[in-house]
């Protein structure tokens, strides 16, 4: 039979709502009461029950994880929401709280979830994973001033959001120049997204590369789906490019093959560089040259600056900006040209 309350109540003659404000760590309990309380504890194999501790302090002990709407293959199967997943989840366990998950199909369905996670008192704080102009997500919990850190660069209230995330302009800007400094002038920007910050951040990367350098910038290659995909070739032909910068890994598989398709050969006839260094970078052949954003350091980081909010319980802690580096992983997509 376990060992309640009233037990330790009635061995410690006190009373047991002393019991549960020894538990909860109560600054009206003197410190001597708490020493004895906490003995008799330990004496009887006591184990306070956490949801009713919880309760108490008004707390959940645990955090929302927000995705992006998976409302494609891509983003299904993309590795980076595991890995950073995995990484929050180990950083949380090391602060004693759990994490939930809050996923949907779309932007109306994920802001319900997330309600009723925050009406429900399922979680104390939200880490949000993505930044999409469209989100509906990002302007509840900045209304209703509940606790959250963004991974990534927010649309606006910059200056109220707490946000971890690589300099992606830099990023792209990076990628542009390692293309330019192996003999590539003609360079494209190819994307199947318009909507995240990413790609607004890398495009703008990779235009600075190209006008610091003297040399052309083209439109971005927006490839949404295949009669997206059956013009590739004629993009490639028009522009005479020798080079693509890709959003990232999983979608260079891709590029990777409609470049095949339509008889390039790379990186003979066309080099490719991209983002993320995730798994998929030497899954494809050739390997791909990718640029490592530290997925492990943006969760870890992530998870560090919504426990400091949460344990700010009288303040807001807000506009709060973390670079985490990156590296330039090079592998066997890149040719160098000799002569351009």
């Amino acid at each position: 039979m376990s060992v309640t309350v009233k037990d330790v109540a009635k061995k410690a003659n006190v009373a047991t709502s002393t019991v549960s404000r020894v538990i909860n760590d109560h600054p009206s309990i003197s410190p001597a009461t708490k020493k004895k309380v906490r003995k008799v504890m330990e004496e009887m194999g006591y184990v306070p029950n956490k949801n009713a501790q919880n309760l108490g302090k008004g707390a959940s002990n645990a955090i929302g994880v927000i995705l992006p709407p998976l409302d494609s293959k891509e983003r299904l199967g993309n590795p980076f929401y595991l890995e950073i997943i995995e990484a929050i989840n180990e950083e949380s366990r090391k602060h004693g709280l759990a994490t939930a998950i809050a996923s949907a199909r779309n932007f109306d369905s994920l802001l319900h979830n997330v309600q009723q996670m925050h009406r429900q008192r399922q979680v104390d704080g939200f880490i949000l994973l993505y930044s999409d102009r469209s989100d509906p997500i990002i302007e509840f919990l900045t209304t209703h001033k509940i606790k959250f850190t963004l991974v990534g660069q927010p649309y606006r209230y910059e200056d109220e959001i707490s946000y971890v995330d690589n300099d992606n302009q830099l990023l792209g800007k990076h990628a542009t120049e390692f293309l330019i400094k192996n003999g590539h002038k003609r360079i494209l920007f190819v994307t199947n997204t318009t909507d995240e910050i990413i790609y607004f951040e890398r495009y703008f990367g990779y235009q600075k590369a190209l006008m610091l350098a003297g040399y052309d910038t083209f439109p971005a290659i927006k490839l949404h789906g295949p009669d997206d995909y059956m013009h590739f070739g004629e993009s490639l032909t028009e522009t005479k490019a020798t080079a693509v910068v890709v959003i990232d890994d999983i979608f260079a598989l891709r590029v990777l093959q409609l470049a095949q398709l339509h008889h390039y050969k790379v990186p003979d006839d066309l080099s490719l560089i991209s983002f993320n260094n995730s798994i998929f970078a030497t899954l494809m052949h050739p390997y791909l040259t990718s640029i490592d954003i530290t997925i492990q350091e943006l969760g870890r980081r992530g998870t560090q600056t919504l426990i400091d909010q949460l344990n700010n319980k009288n303040e807001l802690t807000t506009g709060v900006r973390i670079v985490i580096p990156h590296e330039l992983i090079e592998r066997e997509t890149v040719r160098k040209l000799i002569n351009n």
